[in-house]
Formats: C-alpha cells, sequence, structure tokens
C-alpha cells in the first residue's frame, strides 16, 4: 500500500477543486492506498497537508491550474495533472504517478523570498466589483502572514482606488497583477512584474507571491502564471496528453480574458445608455422615442442607438483588440465594431472584428520591421493603417453579410420566444449564472445577455440578473431560517450576502460553495434555473446590465415588474428549500458547565 498526498485546486476554487479531491480518495481507495488531499479554494486552503505527511509520502500529485510551490515537495516524486483529468480518471493518475521515478530534487528556495519584500499589486475583474476587492484582500492578508508588506491598487468600477505612486513603483521588488482584464503595464517598465488571475489570488495568495517572488530573483522580465516551467512530470502518454491540455487551457484563458477587457469597458456604456432610456420612458412613456423636442425624446437619443448604446459594439471590439495587440489595435478595432453596427453584423459582428483586429495588429507587427529612423511610425501610422484596411475589407465584402443574417435570425428568435423555448433558455442561462458565481461560465452567460442589449432584445439581460440574486439571496435566507444547517461563521456571513444579493453580485455566495460545494452548489444552479425559467416565461424585460433590486425602483427599467420579483423571490425560495434537504444538520457542542450539569443530573 502506498501513501498519497495530493493538492487540489480549480480556476474558481469552488466545484472542480472539491470533485477532484473526491474522484482521487476514491481512486486510491479502490486501489488499496492511503491519500490526504490539500483543497486549495477561494475560502483559503484546507485539509493542509503537514511536514510530516509529505515526508512520509510516496508520491505527490498535483491537479491544479496555477503554479504550485514545489518547495515543500522537496525530494518527492511531483506529478502534475488536470482538476478535469483527476474527475475522469482518478484511477490512471495514480497509477501513472507511482510508476513515475523519482523526481529530480528541487534546488532551495532564493534568499530574497525568505527575505522581507516590498510588492506592489494591481486587482482587476470585468465588472470592478466583486473579484476586484476579494482578490486584494486576498493578496494583502498573504503578503502579511508572509512577513512583507504589499500596496494593492484595485481598478474597477469606480476607477482607480489605493493607486501606486512612482516612488513606491521604484522601491518594489516584485509587481504583481492579478486580473482578468487588460491592465496598462507601461509605469512598471525595469520591474519583475507577474501576471495572474484575480482567481489565482483568492485560491492561493501566499503561493502567488512567493512565485512572483522567485521569478523576480531569477529575471527581471515579465511571468506569467501560464508559461511557468513544470516541475518533473511522468513522459508516458498520459502525461503528453496533460502537457497539451494545458497548452490549450491557457490559450483559452488567453481569449476569455481580452473579451473580458472588452466587456469591462462596455458596460459602462451599456449602463448609462440603459438607465437613460428607461427615464426616457418615465417622463415620456412608452413612445418617448417618438417624441421630438420633449425632455423624454432628448434622453432616449441620448442613451439610444444615437447615443450610448450607438457606441457598445465600437468600445467592445476597439477594447478586445486593445487587449490583444495593446494601443495599435485600438483604431482598428473601433473601426471594426462601427462597420459592424452600420452593416447590422451587430454585437456578433463586433466580437469578431475585435479579435480579427486584434490578432491582424500583433502578426503585423510581428513581421513588419522598419529602421530605427522610422520605428516611430509603425504604432501610430503603419499598424493602423493597414489593420484598419483589412478589417474593413474583411468585414464589407467577407463577414458582415453572413453574421447580419445570423445575427437578425438570431434576434428575431430571441424576440418571439415564449412557452417552452423561452422556459428552455432562461433554464440555461440560469443555470450557467449559478454554476461558477464569477467566473467564466457565470460570465459567459452574462456577456451574451449584454450583448444582445444593443439590439434591443432585453429578456435575456433580466434572466440573467434575476438568476444571479437568487444564489446569495437563498443562502443568506437559508442561515435565518436553518439555523441549525450553518455554523456561527456562515450566519455572519449570511447578512453580508443578503446586501450582496440585493445588489446582483454572485459572488456572496461563493464562502457557502466553497465550505461545502457538493450540497450548496445544486441548490444555487436550480434556484437560478427556476428563476431565470420563470423571468423568460412571463418575457420580462430589462434594459439595464447591473444594480439588482435598486435599478428596479426606476420606472421603465423593467417590463412585468411584479413577475420579475415573483422569479426573484421563487427562485430564491427554492434554493433555500433545497439547502433544507441536502444541508447536514450541525451539532453544536455544548459547553462546559452545561454538560458538567447534566453529568451531575445523571449521576443523581
Amino acid at each position: 500500500m502506498a501513501k498519497i498526498v495530493a493538492i487540489t485546486s480549480c480556476p474558481t476554487g469552488i466545484a472542480h477543486t472539491f470533485m477532484a479531491a473526491e474522484a482521487l480518495k476514491r481512486g486510491a481507495n479502490a486501489l488499496g492506498h492511503s491519500i490526504k488531499i490539500e483543497t486549495q479554494g477561494s475560502m483559503g486552503t484546507q485539509n493542509t497537508l503537514t511536514a510530516m505527511d509529505i515526508q512520509e509520502a510516496d508520491v505527490v500529485i498535483s491537479t491544479t491550474h496555477a503554479t504550485v510551490d514545489a518547495n515543500r515537495f522537496a525530494g518527492k516524486p511531483l506529478y502534475e495533472t488536470t482538476t478535469s483529468q483527476a474527475i475522469h480518471a482518478s484511477q490512471d493518475i495514480i497509477k501513472a504517478a507511482l510508476a513515475q521515478q523519482p523526481a529530480h530534487e528541487t534546488t532551495a528556495p532564493q534568499s530574497e523570498t525568505n527575505e522581507h519584500a516590498n510588492l506592489v499589486a494591481i486587482t482587476s475583474c470585468p465588472t470592478g466589483i466583486a473579484h476586484t476587492f476579494m482578490a486584494a484582500e486576498a493578496l494583502e492578508q498573504a503578503a502579511k502572514a508572509l512577513g512583507h508588506t504589499i500596496k494593492v491598487e484595485t481598478q474597477g468600477s469606480v476607477g482607480a482606488q489605493n493607486a501606486l505612486t512612482p516612488a513606491e513603483i521604484q522601491r518594489a521588488t516584485a509587481v504583481i497583477i492579478a486580473a482578468d482584464a487588460k491592465v496598462d503595464k507601461s509605469r512598471f517598465a525595469g520591474k519583475a512584474i507577474y501576471e495572474t488571475s484575480t482567481h489565482d489570488a483568492l485560491q492561493n495568495g501566499q503561493g502567488l507571491i512567493q512565485t512572483a517572488l522567485k521569478r523576480a530573483a531569477q529575471s527581471p522580465t515579465t511571468a506569467t502564471a501560464d508559461n511557468s516551467t513544470p516541475v518533473a512530470t511522468t513522459q508516458d502518454y498520459l502525461g503528453e496528453i496533460q502537457a497539451q491540455k494545458a497548452k490549450r487551457s491557457a490559450s483559452n484563458l488567453g481569449i476569455y480574458k481580452h473579451l473580458m477587457t472588452g466587456v469591462s469597458y462596455m458596460l459602462p456604456f451599456v449602463v448609462a445608455g440603459g438607465l437613460l432610456i428607461a427615464l426616457s420612458f418615465a417622463v415620456g412613456g412608452i413612445n418617448a422615442s417618438k417624441q421630438i423636442g420633449t425632455l423624454g425624446w432628448a434622453l432616449n437619443q441620448i442613451g439610444g442607438s444615437t447615443g450610448a448604446f450607438s457606441l457598445i459594439v465600437p468600445i467592445l471590439a476597439g477594447y478586445i483588440a486593445y487587449s490583444i495587440a495593446d494601443r495599435p489595435g485600438l483604431a482598428p478595432g473601433m473601426i471594426g465594431g462601427v462597420l459592424a453596427n452600420t452593416i447590422g453584423a451587430g454585437f456578433l459582428g463586433g466580437l469578431i472584428a475585435g479579435f480579427l483586429a486584434g490578432y491582424v495588429t500583433l502578426y503585423l507587427s510581428k513581421w513588419i520591421n522598419l529602421p530605427k529612423n522610422l520605428a516611430g511610425l509603425k504604432p501610430v501610422l503603419v499598424l493602423p493603417l493597414l489593420s484598419t484596411a483589412i478589417i474593413g475589407l474583411l468585414m464589407i465584402f467577407v463577414i458582415g453579410t453572413p453574421v447580419s443574417y445570423i445575427l437578425t435570425a438570431l434576434t428575431g428568435w430571441l424576440k418571439t420566444m415564449q412557452g417552452t423555448n423561452a422556459f428552455l433558455l432562461g433554464l440555461l442561462l440560469g443555470g450557467m449564472m449559478a454554476i461558477d458565481m464569477g467566473g467564466p461560465i457565470n460570465k459567459s452567460a452574462y456577456t451574451f445577455s449584454v450583448g444582445l442589449l444593443s439590439s434591443h432584445v432585453d429578456a435575456p439581460m433580466a434572466a440573467v440578473m434575476a438568476a444571479g440574486m437568487t444564489p446569495p439571496l437563498g443562502l443568506a435566507l437559508g442561515t435565518f431560517i436553518l439555523k441549525n444547517r450553518f455554523s456561527k461563521e456562515e450566519k455572519d456571513a449570511g447578512k453580508a450576502a443578503a446586501v450582496l444579493g440585493l445588489a446582483f453580485i454572485t459572488e456572496g455566495a461563493i464562502p457557502f460553495a466553497a465550505r461545502d460545494p457538493f450540497r450548496v452548489i445544486p441548490a444555487t444552479m436550480i434556484g437560478s434555473a427556476v428563476a431565470g425559467a420563470i423571468s423568460m416565461l412571463f418575457a420580462c424585460q430589462l434594459q439595464v446590465p447591473h444594480g439588482g433590486v435598486f435599478v428596479l425602483l426606476i420606472p421603465g427599467a423593467v417590463n412585468n415588474l411584479l413577475p420579475y420579483l415573483l422569479a426573484i423571490v421563487v427562485g430564491t425560495l427554492v434554493t433555500t428549500g433545497i439547502l433544507f434537504f441536502t444541508k447536514r444538520t450541525i451539532t453544536i457542542p455544548k459547553p462546559e458547565t452545561e454538560l458538567a450539569t447534566n453529568n451531575i443530573a445523571k449521576a443523581a
């Protein structure tokens, strides 16, 4: 019988983290081996491996999506894979790990990582709300625990806060950028920069800081969490497959980050435009756009297709391209977005134009070499001119017409959708909002719905916001009425979750899901799916992409208000109801004085 230790961690630190742990446990038991598993989730590290656990282990298995600090496993065979592979082929993973030769001894950590360091960091997520500030707090706590000092600048929905000064950057040992959207790095020239995601900061802040300091000691160049060299792995066919999967995963995360950068810059235009349109209806009625010269008409013009909404697609396309190719990609991306609007390709055309403009500009920049005295013309003249011409011609002659047909068909289908079709779409969007609570799947449903607002298809947005509110609301209600199923810490967190739920911040449910994923996540998914389905079934429409119940107070922001509120309430109750059946009763130890009294009474 072999002794195994393992670490599991997925990008959100919720579902796959614990599913992989459970699968490895079952696989080890089936093969007659013992295993202890450390989970690194959004609530921090649980079931932490001790030095004695590692010393006694025959092999270490790492199923993570980020670089693991291998120093604690020095001299032990380390086998790296993914949570997905662990879930689907746990026994094969264990066999392959045990079959490999002992890994080369890992060198001791650089002295710089053990000494006091000054760090600076930036955190940013697409909406600039929950993950931005949660990641900042995680990094601050991690740095404090390691004996380092850190200052974190948050780039959120209200702009940059706690901004880094030039002097602070100059003194910094390393720069950490934990962001899901593009961050301007020009002010960090000459500094060691370590780039990762907000999820990685939430999962393993201490490991992230240690890795950043090691990279800084090794080389003062920009590093990313995706391009690190893996510690020794087997060279068999399974290891080769995992290497390829990891490479594809890094590529996919890059595409996701570019998309989220575009979404983050687009959101303020959607919010402002949607609220102004809602106000125009409140002032001038449903026909405000036709009452030329009135206040309602003016507000509709400012917010609608001649104002804020006319900029949604160009901004989306422009900043996707900017994320890929930096400033030279901005002009061709925005122009491609304008053309997408003009030829009726809408947000789908904008997405295509943004990615095309970014990658065309990026590759042109690599291929075109000018003499030094003309090099300054490349970013301001050569690249924008050539890439804009290429993207413009592609949009007009190749891409625009078919994408326009697709968007028109999709828009028509969504606008006429009712009954079973509407119900099923609501179920799908609602479930996606709760499965990873702010992760890629959640953001995919959200981005899809926001994009449709520019085509005046507002029903999916309503379903998505209702579904995104119910997980924290359902859990908050659960902590109030199911008191014997939640710990004191969870009851305290329930109060904050109620406020976050009302504000449409789904991440308020993360602490509960991280602690008990197999009971909490199914409940939140079903509750959110029900909320989304009811919203779509009653054809509720929402013109504003954020704000929760607070934007519902604005006349005209949502139609069919009572059915919409019903969808939120029912989704919340369904979530709490399922928790009644899935959550176990917690036995709270009695105080010692009460136990003594009971014992005396029994003796008497």
